[in-house]
């Protein structure tokens, strides 16, 4: 019989538009022959089946099942693809712990740290791994730029502490562009980042374990065509990814090495994507761990898995099975 799998998807940040390409991107992965695959979304408090452009189904919370004319689907597994509170900060993870249904991706502890990426970064920094300087500021918590400039320096990022998709991040080059970058980050959360510019090349790679094997990916270089890799670089193109990347093979072999030893540090599961500024003398700083990366066409793991000789709908089904038959033991 074939499972029932809710690919999840929407979220309650302004991310919301891009995780719904990655569910579409999901759904088009999945192998349709094994598994019925529906396409589920949480924005606030409406929780519904995709069912079709016309008819959208509600969910029954206490179970995650829904009921179509008078038939009862109960979901055997949930494909977290949420970019954003609840699906990467460890909310839903802790639901569907509680409800018992298995799903893809980092359990509570680990989505909730990486999430916040001031938090994974200090604590990452305490096993050895190289990242910017950087600053905290919580709602109502404010800094000098004369302060700033000698924590961080010019340029620096002025960023969301708990986002993602480069809503809300400035590039402040200088002390008079400060608080308007800090103003615009608090409006997609309340905590803010401020780190210290890391002039290098920028480069992903993703990994994934089973019980049977460990996958890291070949590494992406990414050039993006304005000043740093945002949005309109994610989403629209203006960027140049290179897999693998023009790295040396001792250098993609380190980075691939810290890649598969921060995903044992964090306890992490499924598909994870790590994301590094490699500076001058080859030195590989931590930008910030992706536990829910995006999946969407022009996605980097989508890419990697290609470069990597893989096909994607058996990376799938294989992060699927891994799951079903470590929770039915």
């Amino acid at each position: 019989m074939k499972k029932n799998i809710a690919i999840v998807a929407g979220g309650d940040s302004s991310e919301v538009v891009v995780s719904l390409k990655s569910a579409a991107g999901i759904y088009s992965f999945m192998d349709k022959e094994r598994y019925n695959v529906y396409i589920v979304t949480i924005v606030g408090k409406t929780w519904q089946v995709e069912w079709s452009d016309d008819e959208k189904i509600p969910l029954d919370k206490n179970d995650f099942s829904f009921t179509r004319n008078g038939n009862k689907t109960v979901f055997d597994f949930a494909y977290i693809t949420i970019h954003g509170t609840p699906g990467e900060n460890g909310i839903l993870q802790g639901y569907f712990d509680l409800i018992g249904l298995p799903y893809s991706c980092c359990g509570v502890l680990a989505a909730a740290i990486t999430f916040n990426k001031f938090t994974c970064n200090q604590y990452l920094k305490g096993f050895g791994v190289k990242v910017s300087e950087s600053v905290m500021l919580r709602k109502g918590q404010t800094i000098g730029s004369e302060e700033l400039e000698q924590k961080t320096g010019f340029p620096c990022f002025v960023k969301p502490n708990v986002g993602g998709s480069s809503f809300g991040v400035t590039k402040v080059k200088s002390a008079q562009d400060v608080q308007p970058a800090i103003a615009k980050a608090f409006a997609e959360g309340d905590e803010v980042m401020i780190e210290a510019y890391m002039q290098g090349t920028e480069i992903t790679c993703g990994m994934y374990k089973t019980k049977d094997k460990t996958v890291v990916l070949p590494v992406t270089e990414v050039v993006p065509e304005n000043e740093f890799f945002d949005y309109d670089a994610k989403y629209k193109g203006q960027v140049q990814e290179i897999t693998p990347a023009r790295l040396s093979e001792k250098l993609t072999g380190r980075v691939q090495q810290l890649t598969a030893a921060i995903y044992d540090i964090l306890g992490c599961k499924g598909i994870v994507r790590i994301d590094y500024i490699i500076t001058e003398g080859d030195v590989i700083n931590l930008l910030e761990v992706n536990t829910t990366p995006g999946m969407t066409s022009t996605s980097f793991i989508p890419q990697q898995v290609r470069a990597a000789g893989l096909d994607i709908k058996d990376v799938m089904t294989e992060i699927i099975e891994n799951e079903l038959s470590v929770t039915s033991v």
